[in-house]
């Protein structure tokens, strides 16, 4: 069971309701009135961005279900706020609560392009496509503000550096002259994430993300400047927007998309309980349906971790959930095939004063 809320806390477009303890907490603490009778002091809960320089910025990955080896998040937690998000347990390993403290406590790295230019000139290196997005969103709110995406890409323009991208962010379309550079050279291809096209149940359930509406406009915007997107109808939640599949594939299709993705709802850790609890807050009529549904996918379970599983789940419900998907996407026109990234171009930037080569 998750604690109650904090009354001295005021939220306002917040996924998650309170602050449950991270399973690696060995004490927990409860609320006690303290007898007094004077009303304490309340606020609006704000985001708090902390600054951290780490030593490395590209994180490697071994999983054998996912189609990339090496990654980049220059934040940890989301101000995004979407209650299924499943790196919210990631904040545990900090000391932090998935909940609340997943989307108001946000660490921003910084001098992050130096750090990337220095990994990939080392002679060690070996090029492939660096993955943005894969546990936080790099385009959340606050990088408005910390505009740290920019000299990222700058780098990889310089290196002719492949990379690929994950966002449900707006602020992608700030730097659409730089993507679009990077696409014209086979650099880049992108996914933005559609749940669902229903504007209240996105502001329920996505708080900080934008809307559906603006999230068809930024693929429209990227596929009109050259850059190839993916929509990913992820992550599909039973009951709740399964029955848009088809209507989202059209939408993102009409708006430019040519390739899509899709992956059933992933309630891991402390995940399922903020989602339980989201949903007996926000659709307790149909909460009850909504697990059953998504234990019949997970072998009876809230989650089922496995590789090879946990991206497609398992059984009846998963099967007719993924035909579905697989005959929408032929009947629109989508791409079977991934735009292959070029890695032969990657190469030191000229030093300054350096010729260029003709040829």
């Amino acid at each position: 069971m998750l604690p109650p809320r904090n009354p001295d806390e005021t939220l306002k477009a917040r996924g998650a309701d309170t602050r449950p303890a991270n399973r690696f907490d060995r004490l927990s603490t409860e609320r006690e009135h303290d007898g007094w009778d004077i009303p304490e002091e309340t606020g609006l809960l704000r985001t708090e961005v902390t600054e951290e320089r780490p030593r490395s910025i590209i994180a490697r990955n071994r999983s054998p279900d996912v189609p990339f080896d090496r990654s980049i998040n220059p934040y940890r937690g989301c101000e995004h706020g979407c209650i299924y998000c499943f790196a919210r347990p990631s904040h545990a390993f900090w000391g932090m609560s998935p909940g609340l403290d997943f989307e108001t406590r946000i660490t921003a790295k910084t001098h992050t392009a130096e750090l990337l230019a220095a990994e990939i000139a080392r002679p060690s290196y070996r090029v492939a496509p660096i993955a943005f997005g894969t546990n936080t969103d790099p385009y959340q709110p606050i990088e408005a503000k910390r505009a740290i995406m920019p000299a990222l890409w700058r780098v990889l323009l310089d290196w002719n550096h492949p990379a690929s991208l994950v966002t449900r962010g707006q602020t992608v379309l700030r730097d659409l002259p730089l993507l679009a550079d990077m696409a014209s050279r086979q650099l880049l291809h992108a996914g933005v994430s559609i749940t669902t096209l229903d504007a209240d149940l996105a502001r329920a359930m996505e708080p900080r993300a934008p809307t559906p509406a603006t999230r068809l406009r930024m693929i429209r915007e990227l596929a009109g400047a050259g850059v190839p997107v993916r929509v990913m109808v992820a992550p599909v939640i039973p009951v709740l927007t399964e029955p848009e599949i088809e209507r989202i594939l059209t939408a993102a299709r009409e708006a430019g998309a040519t390739h899509a993705s899709t992956i059933p709802l992933r309630l891991p850790l402390e995940v399922a309980p903020l989602f339980r609890d989201w949903l007996h807050r926000h659709r307790s009529d149909a909460a009850a349906h909504v697990m059953n549904r998504i234990q019949a996918m997970r072998g009876g379970k809230d989650n089922d971790s496995r590789f090879g599983h946990r991206m497609r789940g398992e059984g009846i419900e998963a099967e007719l959930m993924l035909q579905r998907f697989r005959l929408a996407k032929k009947r629109l026109g989508y791409s079977e095939v991934t735009p292959k990234l070029d890695c032969s171009r990657f190469a030191p930037p000229p030093a300054p004063g350096q010729q260029l080569a003709l040829f």
